[in-house]
This record gives C-alpha cells, sequence and structure tokens, in this order.
C-alpha cells in the first residue's frame, strides 16, 4: 500500500480509485490517497511499502477503545500506524518491514491475527 499526497485543490486520479482497497480523504490542506503501491505514478509524492490490517467485525461508532488499545500495543512496539476508519470497522496501515515485529507483538498482546 502507499500513502500519497496531493494538494488539497488536485482532482480526485483515475489511479486514486483503482484496487480492492482504496481511501479518500479531501481536507482544506491535502488530498490525501491510500491505494495499491503500485497505483501510484512515481513521481506522486507518497509512502510507499506499507500493509493493511483490518480489525474484524463490525465495529458500532458507539464503541469506544478498540483502535486504541490495539494501536496502544503497535507503540509499545515502536510500530508505526496510520489509521483509516469507516462506517463498519478499522484499518491499520504499518510499514512492511514492522509487518512480523507487529504480528508478534499483538500476538502477545492476545490479539489473534488470519492472514
Amino acid at each position: 500500500m502507499a500513502i500519497a499526497r496531493l494538494e488539497h485543490d488536485a482532482p480526485l486520479p483515475a489511479w486514486g480509485s483503482r484496487g480492492a482497497f482504496t481511501s479518500v480523504t479531501r481536507t482544506p490542506s491535502e488530498l490525501s490517497i491510500v491505494c495499491e503501491d503500485g497505483a501510484v505514478p512515481q513521481d506522486v509524492a507518497a509512502a510507499r511499502g506499507w500493509r493493511i490490517l483490518m480489525l474484524e467485525g463490525r465495529i458500532p461508532l458507539t464503541q469506544t477503545g478498540i483502535a486504541a488499545d490495539f494501536t496502544a500495543v503497535l507503540a509499545r512496539a515502536n510500530v508505526s500506524v496510520f489509521i483509516i476508519s469507516t462506517f463498519e470497522t478499522d484499518f491499520v496501515l504499518l510499514p512492511e518491514k514492522s509487518l512480523d515485529l507487529a504480528i508478534a507483538a499483538l500476538g502477545d498482546a492476545g490479539h489473534s491475527i488470519s492472514r
């Protein structure tokens, strides 16, 4: 996965909506696009080489602390995260180089991981 940044007023590029997972967020200061690494042109500013973990099951919007618990484990393991929340669940992106460390830390903390 890649996390790309464009100018806030940039049009949504065609590559920004390709793939099984995409997330687009526009703010007053940027347009962020999360999508498959290979979809992002090389001349676009992007953090590349991220993996994505999905918290399984639907998480009601009234539920609190789920992402905080999960990311606290990763913070203690010194794993950087980028979180995306949807209506149904949360996704945690982490650097590919940290994937094994993250899975081990989450397992040690009692979280089950399925690939």
